[in-house]
């Protein structure tokens, strides 16, 4: 094993640390800067009390770190002010309007399918274990997994902003006038999780069961 390869999880938990380090200064506001990075604290936090316990595949921890450095730039601006007209410009070509609609800042929504990675890694995980021992069921239970945090989430997103009340609700749920922008979310986490799906069984399909 390489140096790279060996420490790849280190190294991405120093980047990670440095850009929460540097996101932490000014937030849009400290409200929403606690509320959208402390789902994300505890996510490091479990990595790294189990990683002597369980080492994920680089892949995983890559895909793991790629999800929470980009919701961490969305916990300092807040999701709905990131910078993201570059990306919504690209977005507005891929005719799929339903979901990326013109005029909407996308960032959350992208968010959303980058959720899905996380059964990449749950997948990975009662697959190595031999807590299953069948890739295809693996895969579905990362999916079923997801699904169910993806809607979960969205009900801690409405508790927040029904209690929070005012800007910090709003900013917070993301929603940006759409009624049915938690339905649009699951189904974004859902499809971003069927994606990594592919890579997980092409990868694991490479080993004996």
């Amino acid at each position: 094993m390489t140096f790279l390869k060996k420490y790849f999880p280190q190294l991405l938990l120093t980047l990670y640390l440095i850009e929460f380090a540097f996101l932490a200064i000014g937030p849009y506001t400290r409200e929403i800067w606690w509320a959208e990075n402390i789902p994300v604290m505890i996510a490091v936090f479990l990595l790294v009390v189990t990683f002597k316990k369980f080492r994920f595949s680089n892949t995983s921890y890559f895909l793991m770190a790629f999800f929470l450095m980009y919701h961490t730039i969305g916990g300092h601006f807040s999701f709905e002010r990131t910078p993201f007209d570059f990306f919504d410009n690209l977005l507005s070509h891929t005719h799929l309007d339903f979901l990326f609609p013109d005029g909407r800042n996308n960032f959350d929504r992208v968010g959303h399918y980058l959720v899905g990675v996380f059964a990449y890694p749950l997948a990975e995980l009662v697959y190595v274990k031999k807590w299953v021992t069948n890739k295809t069921t693996a895969i579905f239970m990362g999916i079923f997994a997801l699904g169910f945090w993806g809607s979960l989430y969205e009900i801690i997103e409405t508790i927040f902003a029904v209690t929070a009340g005012g800007d910090a609700g709003s900013d917070f749920l993301g929603s940006q006038g759409d009624i049915w922008d938690a339905q649009k979310d699951m189904l974004l986490d859902i499809l971003g999780a069927i994606t990594v799906s592919f890579a997980f069984y092409l990868k694991y399909s490479k080993k004996n069961d």
